[in-house]
């Protein structure tokens, strides 16, 4: 047997020569730079690595979801790529920004960069998050320092409102900054407090939908969008929950184990004895016996079993949503702070109770929106839809009653059509509907046949019921959009120079005071030279319009008041036809009058949510047009002399010209009347026989 052969024997390394234990360290390295991310979700992000500043939060230190375990919820909802938009109705202090917003952004810039927008409804709101929030956050959360830099340093790229960081950026901006919203594409965008957002950004439209709108190119967006709601039906946050798939956050009673949603109905309270005095502000309420009692098993809740409770909630949704998920009835009920607590809401429900009660409800729209996080149902001046419907007139369409003499023609521009109401006038203003429709065409190209579509359709003549023809004897037409005011321009210069001159081109004045007149005359000063209009390079004027005024001599400022709710015949009633287009009565009613937050509570009127109000606005502007005509002032003997006019040209066959009265008396003082409509000598437009969006003209 052959004994093996003895292994060649292994040289000695030296230990200094040795680089298998750095390299193995520097392979380390290495793979730890190159490996993937961790796969986590926003709340393991959160609990794992982020912290809280003092400077931004009541309990610094190590972040915990467990706190306020309904931002769970939110949190899956912004993983899950099936959803493309967030949605948050509230209540103030609920741990939105912080919980939500300012850990979604954590976790995207340290696993997912990619480049991110913000609109807050102000700079100065912008500016307060950057400084109190997010860079605080960068400051302790060690994960975060080295990937953004914080030290203002232009080398990076950064300014005041944007943060570099590899892999993207994060950009804030404000509402009412068109520069800030149309600029810059990216696949997340964040709406806070939507309520409080412009809503017509210097007339290119409403500041969520453009800055909505950056995200359109990108597959996997992100759209969050949350606040605190304000008045029902125009609240934006409110119309966003109601599309989403209407989320709930449901407790479990710890006594009888069934769920549901925490509602302020269900908070009680002690009075005390007829004996006792009453307080001055709470009356005869005991804040201090407050307790929150089960719907199902009338068990009392403690503040501590209450937040026992919260803490075991589900999330459950109550419709479809179709790729939005949306969390509401998000109350303070839910929150476990000191102030939240059941004494301290009953306090602060019985003050604005209190305030209320002595006609200041502001308190009281507060305690609703910030504490509850519900819209304020503010009820007064509202009109009902079906009542308007059910006060239609059997006339037809395009045919002026008896007393109905004098035609006005109300025009929105839109980019894609005109809106157009064509209405009728009598002694007293009373009026009746002739038309209201649309022609749709490319408003912005002055070339589009629409423009000829529109001559047609305005200018008449129209049918009276004695057989004789009316003719328009004043148009105003919205001018207003900066996309198609040169072309409204154009075409209302052209309009002039065949005789026209009673076609206005008007605007709807920006005033929130609700001081303006509905119809004045235009200052000289707007035409001079040294400051050029748009308007003035057409040798044209502007006629501003007091929408305020016309909408609160219209719809009411009030409970009880406006035209719309007038009956019967007489002065300043409004009549409308039982044809007329069924979103009619919807637009017309698209409005109300109630407390505004973008104008320190102060009452104006406001779209409701996902309404359109074109029709409101071309109520408004035949209104205007026929207050140019001082219709309102004109005595009974001009009208009767009107009437026989228009009989005796019917009798021999002639055409009555429309009689437009000078504008000069109305001037101000120190206002000169620029282009009055002129006494008669208008040339009148050819006849027409043809349907012109869907408008039949009668011979």
């Amino acid at each position: 047997m052959t004994a093996p052969r003895a292994s060649a024997r292994q040289p000695i390394v030296p230990a200094w020569l040795d680089t298998r234990a750095p390299a193995a360290a520097l392979a380390a390295r290495v793979w730890k730079h190159w490996a993937p991310p961790p796969r986590m979700t926003t709340t393991e992000w959160a609990n794992a690595f982020r912290y809280l500043s003092a400077k931004g939060s009541a309990r610094p230190g190590k972040y915990s979801a467990a706190l306020t375990p309904w931002i769970s919820a939110i949190h899956a909802a912004l993983d899950d790529p099936a959803i493309h938009k967030v949605v948050l109705m509230k209540a103030a202090q609920v741990a939105w920004t912080d919980g939500v917003i300012t850990n979604y952004i954590g976790k995207r810039i340290d696993l997912d960069p990619c480049p991110m927008l913000a609109m807050f409804p102000t700079m100065e709101s912008a500016k307060d998050y950057m400084q109190e929030k997010f860079l605080p956050m960068i400051e302790v959360t060690p994960r975060l320092r080295a990937k953004v830099d914080t030290s203002g340093s232009r080398k990076s790229g950064n300014r005041g409102l944007f943060k570099n960081f590899a892999g993207g950026f994060l950009k804030l901006s404000w509402s009412n900054s068109i520069s800030k919203l149309k600029s810059t594409p990216a696949p997340v965008v964040i709406i806070e407090e939507p309520d409080d957002a412009s809503a017509n950004v210097r007339g290119q439209g409403d500041a969520i939908k453009l800055i909505e709108e950056r995200t359109k190119t990108y597959a996997r967006r992100k759209i969050i969008f949350g606040g605190t709601p304000s008045i029902k039906d125009v609240s934006a946050i409110e119309d966003a929950y109601r599309a989403s798939d209407q989320r709930k956050f449901f407790v479990p009673c710890h006594a009888c184990g069934q769920d549901h949603v925490l509602e302020w109905a269900n908070v009680q309270w002690d009075e005390s004895g007829p004996e006792a005095a009453r307080h001055e502000v709470y009356g005869r309420a005991l804040p201090e016996t407050a307790r929150y009692v089960c719907p199902h098993c009338a068990t009392s809740w403690t503040d501590a079993q209450k937040n026992t409770n919260v803490r075991r909630l589900t999330c459950r949704a109550t419709a479809q949503g179709r790729g939005v998920a949306g969390f509401g009835y998000l109350s303070e009920l839910y929150a476990p702070w000191h102030e939240s607590r059941m004494q301290r809401l009953v306090e602060r429900y019985l003050e604005a109770k209190h305030k209320a009660d002595q006609g200041d409800s502001a308190d009281e729209i507060v305690f609703v929106n910030s504490c509850l996080g519900l819209p304020y149902e503010y009820a007064k001046g509202s009109i009902d839809e079906e009542m308007l419907k059910s006060r239609a007139e059997d006339y037809p369409e395009l045919v002026a009653p008896l007393d109905a003499l004098v035609v006005t023609v109300g025009v929105d521009t839109q980019h894609d059509r005109f809106a157009i109401i064509i209405r009728a006038w009598g002694l007293g203003e009373e009026s009746w509907l002739l038309y209201w429709g649309e022609i749709y065409g490319n408003t912005t190209d002055r070339s589009d046949p629409v423009w000829q579509e529109l001559e047609k359709v305005i200018f008449g003549p129209f049918q009276h019921e004695t057989g004789a023809e009316l003719w328009t004897s004043a148009v105003s037409i919205d001018s207003g959009d900066g996309n198609t005011s040169e072309n409204v321009y154009h075409w209302v210069r052209r309009q002039h120079r065949m005789g026209k001159h009673y076609v206005m081109p008007i605007k709807g004045d920006s005033e929130q005071t609700g001081q303006k007149e509905i119809f004045t005359v235009p200052s000289t000063r707007t035409m001079d030279h040294r400051t050029p209009t748009k308007a003035s390079k057409f040798g044209l004027k502007v006629w501003h319009v007091g929408t305020h005024k016309a909408k609160d001599l219209i719809l009411g400022g009030r409970e009880g008041a406006g035209r719309i709710r007038l009956e019967g015949r007489g002065p300043g009633r409004i009549h409308f036809y039982t044809d007329v287009r069924p979103d009619y009565y919807e637009q017309i009613t698209a409005e109300v009058k109630a407390p505004s937050r973008r104008h320190a509570g102060k009452l104006v009127w406001q779209q409701k949510a996902g309404r359109r109000n074109e029709a409101l606005d071309c109520e408004v502007y035949a209104l205007h047009a026929a207050r140019s005509l001082k219709l309102h002032i004109q005595p009974e003997e001009w009208w009767n002399r009107r009437r026989a006019a228009l009989t005796q040209s019917d009798l021999f066959g002639r055409r009555e010209e429309p009689q437009a009265v000078p504008l000069d008396e109305q001037a101000q003082e120190d206002e000169t009347p620029a282009n009055p409509p002129p006494p008669a000598q208008a040339t009148q437009p050819p006849r027409v026989s043809s349907r012109v969006g869907g408008l039949g003209r009668r011979r």
